[in-house]
């Protein structure tokens, strides 16, 4: 071990060695004079490029707010203005660093009309655009040169929030619920919108091999014509684990006469299940019901009788029957007399 250090050690010492004296020597010293004077050189001529002016294209964000819950925005909604200007190259570049202009907020109040259309002009966000830009920068263009919002006043009702898409638990796990927060939404959409919708649902949703309980946000799907107040709801995926468990299950006869009775070989069965921990307790033998019909054996043919569950309690699964048949007699038994 020892041995293998000094080994490393040595290596690294050579290593070290090597690079000094590539550094002091002469070749080193005419190649970093090159690099330096090379970046002098990119240095001027970068500097000389951002003097001049240039023409470019920028996004601005355009945002309608104020807008009260029964109106709703059927027409496409404009959510970006393109500028074009002109300016030097250093003045381009800080507009490139900063990433995103501040955004245009328009107040619905102010453009609302009688005839369910907004109409902005360019002149109108004109002076908005240039506070945002600096003194020596000159507007080109702006588009689109109107911004146009068609809207309706809706009626309303509460609807329910379903989920839409695949959610599913890993292995041995399973998802007891869906939580919903909140579990219904108003809608806002004119009258013939609002008849077609009976829930909300969500964007689709794709969750697989969940294995703990998860919380999520999820907003809601757009519905052309039609506005959700709130657009977005929580979903909580409670997640519990499988337990395997048995029980026994008696076999009863289902509409005998009265002088015939059915005797099973045996008279009870296992039944074997999957349930989650939090209803392991919960479920017993009793919640299990299995029969036959006397008019079933008598159809039947045969002494075997292959078991069926006629009734099966929530949240179990992967059933499994023991004995899958038994024997079976039809008794005749004496009537009572009184």
């Amino acid at each position: 071990m020892s041995r293998r250090k000094d080994d490393i050690q040595n290596s690294y010492s050579r290593l070290l060695q090597k690079i000094k004296d590539f550094l002091f020597s002469r070749q080193s010293r005419e190649f970093l004079i090159f690099l330096f004077f090379f970046f002098i050189s990119a240095a001027f001529w970068l500097l000389q490029a951002l003097n001049n002016d240039y023409e470019v294209e920028f996004s601005i964000p355009v945002r309608l707010k104020g807008i009260p819950n029964n109106v709703v925005i059927t027409s496409e909604n404009v959510t970006e203005l393109r500028i074009k200007v002109k300016d030097k190259g250093t003045v381009l570049v800080n507009y490139i660093l900063s990433k995103n202009l501040l955004p245009i907020t328009l107040n619905y109040s102010d453009y609302k009309s009688s005839n369910n259309r907004i109409r902005i002009f360019s002149n109108q966000f004109e002076k908005p655009v240039l506070s945002r830009l600096s003194a020596s920068t000159v507007l080109l263009s702006v588009k689109p040169d109107t911004l146009e919002y068609i809207y309706a006043t809706g009626k309303s009702k509460l609807v329910p929030v379903r989920v839409s898409g695949s959610v599913s638990a890993g292995r041995e796990y399973y998802i007891s619920d869906t939580i919903y927060s909140p579990d219904s939404v108003v809608v806002y959409a004119p009258a013939h919108v609002l008849d077609t919708i009976t829930a909300a649902y969500t964007a689709p949703v794709s969750l697989e091999g969940i294995s703990d309980t998860l919380k999520y946000q999820a907003p809601l799907a757009v519905v052309k014509g039609a506005k959700f107040v709130p657009d977005k709801i929580g979903l909580t995926f409670p997640v519990d684990i499988y337990n395997e468990k048995t029980v026994e299950v008696p076999i009863s006869g289902v509409n005998f006469p009265a002088d015939k009775v059915l005797r099973t070989f045996p008279s009870k069965v296992n039944v074997t299940f999957r349930v989650g921990s939090g209803r392991y307790r919960d479920v017993n033998g009793e919640d299990f019901f299995v029969s036959v019909s006397y008019e079933e054996l008598i159809k039947l043919g045969s002494r075997k009788y292959t078991v069926k569950l006629r009734t099966v309690p929530r949240g179990v699964s992967n059933i499994r029957i023991s004995p899958g048949q038994v024997d079976f007699l039809i008794e005749q038994v004496s009537p009572n007399v009184n």
